[in-house]
């Protein structure tokens, strides 16, 4: 449950707001965003296009820890928000919270899974059939994992991995608490269940082929 190191976005003051504005930094490479939360007033910012795609591309642009600079002062932020051109598919705006080490916030974390070759039924030829790609947590905005592992070594084919597995940090808990819900199963292989699924229709056709036993009494 590594925490990742704030990634720092070169980041100015936006003088125009509005969808002029907004097109005017864009075609100057930047992409426009609004900065709100703790307690202060919203401010209109813009970040380097580059440096937002490169975090896109990563994962780390929602819900991970960032810094900006503005007039100077470094402030953390948490994305919270990315609009996409629908035909270029590109960053057109974000949306940016400031968060502090008093900060609790919602987020999801991603699931990763190790030890599949220690997994019987993995290597038996099971499918590791995943529910939840992430799971969401309240969590200090400052240390927000990077991600929970869930160790799969032992588990049979048909076992269910459920959110329990997951050891949470002292300062981190699950959104919700009222059911062990289930992030992944082991699967069966295809083979294994198209040859059950063969069987079950064997013997349905062989119990509707059967004469009932009043009838046999009947005709002997």
């Amino acid at each position: 449950m590594a925490r990742p190191e704030a990634f720092n976005f070169t980041c100015e003051l936006r003088t125009r707001a509005g969808t002029g504005g907004s097109r005017a930094v864009r075609r100057e490479g930047w992409v426009p965003a609004i900065l709100y939360g703790d307690d202060e007033a919203p401010a209109n910012i813009k970040l380097r296009f580059n440096e937002v795609i490169a975090q896109i591309s990563k994962g780390n642009m929602i819900g991970t820890l960032a810094k900006i600079t503005i007039d100077g002062k470094e402030q953390f932020v948490i994305g919270r928000d990315v609009q996409v051109d629908p035909v270029k598919d590109q960053p057109v705006h974000l949306d940016l919270m400031r968060v502090s080490r008093k900060t609790r916030t919602n987020v999801e974390v991603p699931v990763h899974f190790t030890n599949e070759d220690k997994c019987p039924g993995l290597t038996a030829g099971g499918v590791l059939n995943v529910v939840r790609h992430a799971v969401e947590v309240i969590a200090p905005a400052m240390e927000i994992p990077e991600f929970f592992e869930i160790d799969l070594e032992g588990l049979e084919v048909g076992d269910v991995v459920h959110v329990s597995k997951i050891t949470m940090p002292a300062d981190v808990e699950l959104t919700v608490t009222d059911r062990d819900y289930t992030v992944a199963t082991i699967a069966a292989p295809s083979a294994m269940r198209s040859a059950d699924s063969e069987e079950e229709d064997e013997g349905e056709e062989v119990a509707a082929g059967e004469v009932p036993s009043d009838q046999k009494d009947g005709d002997e």
